[in-house]
């Protein structure tokens, strides 16, 4: 009878004390990081190492958070420009809780720290995308690839002129980060790790003027391509200006060396042939006579010479000359004689 009794006994024991077991002992996996509660009071601090852990049963709560990196979507929201142009902006970030205290003093759970993520990372984005022109966040980098804008360009159709991207989405996305960041460690222990853009669209009302600008700034470039072609065109034609004159001059240089050592040697000719005798200098003296009386007269001139000049002298002898010597010399007009002086 009383082993029937224990018997019967001893499993009620046995299970409550499998209950009271399990209720005073909990294990911290590596991705988790723990805070036990007694009636919602924190009595030991944060468990962050993986292993088994005691606690009294049934009057202490064990709260289990990530240690892993959580995400963050936010909602669509619409916000104006520096330059008064709407944009759907849809940003996420990543985050993780690192004082595990905090956090569960400021929020309890994860689903209170999402909605305290909206409002932080949301509000931050807000007021640096209304600090920043359009093309501040559209562009990627200030230092992408392709031929920069210039400062001012004019092209006389009225094209709007942009401004130099000085920052692009790159830092405006860390300016997000730098702002949210320090508030959400200090109030409620979490780190965030990243905030981007995830999308961004132009509202219906802006996006004629969007593609105005894409317009303008595609105008700027080639009007910048087209001012340095004819900049390097102007140059390319002074240098051949000035390798045609250089060519031009040497070549003159050159021919008037020729034609000054040509005349030399033909006085050089002239003179051995005047030296040779009596006869080639007399002949020499009728040709060279011969030469400047086809100078200085032609078909049409009328000469008037005196009877004891030299060259009426000359043309009476030419009428006795030599057959061969006249049809050298041109057909001259008849020589009118004039009488000597009184």
């Amino acid at each position: 009878m009383m082993k029937t009794i224990l018997s019967a006994l001893l499993v009620p024991a046995l299970v409550l004390g499998l209950i009271i077991l399990k209720g005073a002992v909990f294990t911290v996996r590596p991705t988790e990081q723990v805070i036990v509660t007694q009636f919602g009071k924190i009595v030991r601090p944060p468990i962050t190492e993986p292993g088994l852990y005691y606690k009294m049963p049934f009057v202490q709560d064990v709260n289990r958070f990530d240690r892993r990196i959580l995400e963050w979507d936010g909602p669509p929201e619409k916000m104006p420009t520096r330059d008064k142009v709407y944009l759907q902006v849809d940003t996420f970030a990543r985050w993780r809780i690192v004082d595990p205290l905090k956090f569960f003093v400021s929020l309890r759970d994860e689903r209170s720290a999402q909605s305290r993520l909206d409002d932080i990372i949301g509000s931050a984005t807000l007021g640096t995308v209304a600090r920043h022109d359009l093309m501040e966040i559209v562009r990627t980098d200030k230092d992408r690839k392709g031929p920069p804008l210039p400062e001012v360009q004019n092209t006389g159709d009225n094209v709007a002129v942009l401004e130099p991207v000085r920052e692009g989405r790159l830092v405006v996305e860390k300016q997000i980060h730098e702002r949210a960041s320090s508030r959400l460690r200090s109030d409620f222990g979490i780190e965030l790790l990243d905030v981007r853009f995830k999308r961004l669209n132009y509202s219906p009302d802006v996006e004629d003027k969007i593609h105005q600008r894409m317009i303008s700034e595609r105008k700027q470039i080639a009007e910048r391509f087209r001012s340095e072609g004819a900049g390097e065109a102007a140059r390319i034609g002074g240098d051949r200006e000035k390798e045609l004159r250089k060519i031009e001059s040497e070549a003159y240089r050159k021919i008037q060396e020729i034609r000054g050592k040509a005349e030399a040697e033909a006085v050089d000719v002239y003179a051995k042939a005047y030296n040779a005798s009596p006869e080639s200098a007399e002949f020499y003296g009728f040709q060279r006579m011969l030469e400047t009386y086809g100078e200085v007269i032609d078909r049409d001139t009328t000469v008037v010479l005196s009877m004891e000049s030299d060259m009426f002298r000359l043309l009476k002898t030419m009428e006795s000359a030599p057959a061969g010597v006249k049809a050298a010399v041109p057909a001259l007009p008849a020589p009118v004689p004039v009488p000597a002086g009184p």
